[in-house]
């Protein structure tokens, strides 16, 4: 595996499963990656009702401060990394609502979350979904198949058992290693099958 990747972009978008998306940044940030956080307005209120984060800040978010993650307005199109001259190394929606995915299937770009993703895309870097929502209509299998053609991983929310999770946390921890290691993050969760 290559060397972590300096600046990967995280956006949370409106479905359950905001501790996903703050134990990915916590790890990212660890990892020592600079990370650009996008957090949606549905989003917002998941994470104050879920994790009873309110304000939002990166500090409230994560427990603690950090240097390197650093939050974007979602409104701000005229951010640095809506821009494919911004060399980010991959981004991660996490959670993903089934609006986000119709949205990229579409290759809507009005929010700096879809433009950054857009971003992604065409420039041939990862984006990884991490759509949270059951059960799927037809209309999300076949947006799921299409942002798949794109270019785009779709991971769902589903953590596996077999490493034997005991708290919810292993099992957030599942979820997060793929992510990363879709991302090409190096990281020391424990997590998958080591040979």
């Amino acid at each position: 595996m290559s060397k972590s990747p300096r600046k990967i972009i995280v956006g949370l978008s409106g479905a359950s499963g905001a501790i996903y998306g703050r134990r990915l940044v916590d790890v990212l940030d660890r990892c020592g990656c600079e990370v650009h956080l996008i957090v949606t307005e549905p989003a917002r209120g998941i994470v104050a009702a879920e994790l009873g984060v309110e304000p939002l800040s990166v500090a409230s978010l994560l427990g603690r401060q950090s240097q390197r993650v650093k939050l974007h307005d979602n409104d701000d199109l005229y951010n640095s990394i809506a821009s494919g001259s911004c060399l980010a190394d991959g981004m991660a929606i996490c959670p993903c609502s089934s609006h986000s995915v119709a949205a990229l299937a579409a290759g809507l770009a009005d929010t700096l979350l879809l433009r950054s993703a857009y971003v992604t895309l065409k420039q041939r870097r990862p984006l990884v979904v991490v759509h949270r929502e059951m059960p799927l209509t037809e209309i999300d299998i076949e947006n799921m198949g299409r942002l798949t053609r794109a270019g785009g991983i779709v991971c769902p929310a589903s953590p596996p058992f077999y490493m034997q999770p005991k708290t919810i946390d292993d099992l957030v921890d599942t979820v997060v290693a793929r992510v990363l290691d879709l991302l090409g993050v190096e990281h020391d969760l424990k997590m998958r099958w080591r040979p």
